[in-house]
């Protein structure tokens, strides 16, 4: 994978030494290109602005109108929330999701989530481009040699700092503020629906990847919507994990949840597709409270939704409360 960053990054760079020759034989001739800072948007300014994300500040564009997202399903699903149409985003398998037709109807492919392609990305001229906390350093300096790159955390904690650049980014701040706080207000009605119910349940959230079992620190995934917001006890395996940590069938059947609830994409299992329908047969499967009690949930919400966004905390909320309270 590591070669393939390379391979496209070298593609960029001799294109990006092909658009500075021209600005500088430009400046010879004395024409209007020559005026232009290397902000210039595709409508023709230059002015930029400041804005802070996380603490560090980026030098966008005034007009930020051509967004390309290369790297952060956790800015499509934001541009969900917002309406926002990126120019450029991510395919999976070579097609734009089915959760994100309403935003891509008129988007050019910019490569896998992890195999950003520079050269088309370039092509696009976008103002600016929202790459991933997940791309390593030199990714996403090549990244940056195209146009400013911010780099969206994936951590679900920061599901508001995420909504808020992208809504400060396209002018849509009354629409993020409306629905971190209509979010808020359903959340904190759940919980106290929820009382003190479930104090003495185990509920887990789980992913299906490459035909293994995955559980996730407690800050990531839809963690924060269980413990966090619904106010749900955090499984000590959940306080363990440092990352996406693999955990083998028996190790789950010793956690042994009473509420699970199972994510499950095909894309994400080409190699095995029926990891999940494999999983169901064993009796060691069989054998959890969850599952013998009818309490395990697959895909309540789009099995590639990330966990850890405004649009996947608001649509695991509408379909998990239900299931926490029958």
């Amino acid at each position: 994978m590591k070669k393939t960053w390379v391979a496209a990054g070298l593609v960029a760079v001799t294109l990006l030494s092909s658009a500075c020759g021209a600005q500088k034989e430009a400046a010879k001739t004395g024409g209007a290109e020559a005026t232009k800072s290397p902000a210039a948007t595709a409508a023709g300014t230059n002015e930029t602005r400041k804005i802070t994300y996380l603490g560090k500040e980026y030098t966008v564009p005034s007009k930020a109108e051509r967004i390309v997202v290369a790297g952060s399903f956790e800015s499509m699903e934001d541009a969900l929330v917002l309406g926002v149409k990126p120019i450029g985003a991510n395919s999976v398998g070579g097609k734009f999701p089915e959760m994100f037709k309403s935003i891509t109807d008129k988007a050019e492919s910019v490569g896998e989530k992890t195999q950003p392609n520079l050269e088309m990305i370039l092509k696009l001229k976008p103002d600016v481009i929202l790459g991933s906390t997940k791309f390593p350093p030199e990714m996403m300096e090549k990244m940056n040699k195209v146009k400013v790159t911010l780099p969206i955390s994936h951590v679900s904690t920061d599901w508001e700092a995420n909504l808020n650049v992208l809504a400060e980014l396209t002018g849509h701040q009354d629409k993020a503020k409306e629905a971190i706080e209509k979010y808020k207000k359903e959340a904190a009605a759940a919980k106290e629906k929820l009382g003190t119910s479930l104090k003495d349940k185990k509920v887990l959230a789980i992913r299906v990847r490459a035909g293994s079992i995955a559980i996730y620190p407690a800050g990531v995934f839809f963690n924060p919507s269980l413990y966090t917001d619904l106010g749900l006890a955090v499984p000590n395996e959940v306080k363990e994990a440092k990352a996406q940590q693999l955990i083998s069938l028996e190790k789950l059947s010793e956690i042994n949840p009473d509420y699970m609830f199972v994510q499950f994409s095909e894309d994400e299992n080409k190699e095995q597709p029926k990891a999940l329908e494999d999983l169901e047969k064993n009796p060691i499967w069989q054998s959890i409270n969850a599952v013998k009690n009818k309490k395990m949930f697959v895909n309540v919400v789009d099995p590639l939704a990330q966990g850890g966004t405004s649009y996947s905390k608001i649509k695991f909320l509408e379909a998990a409360l239900p299931k926490l309270t029958n």
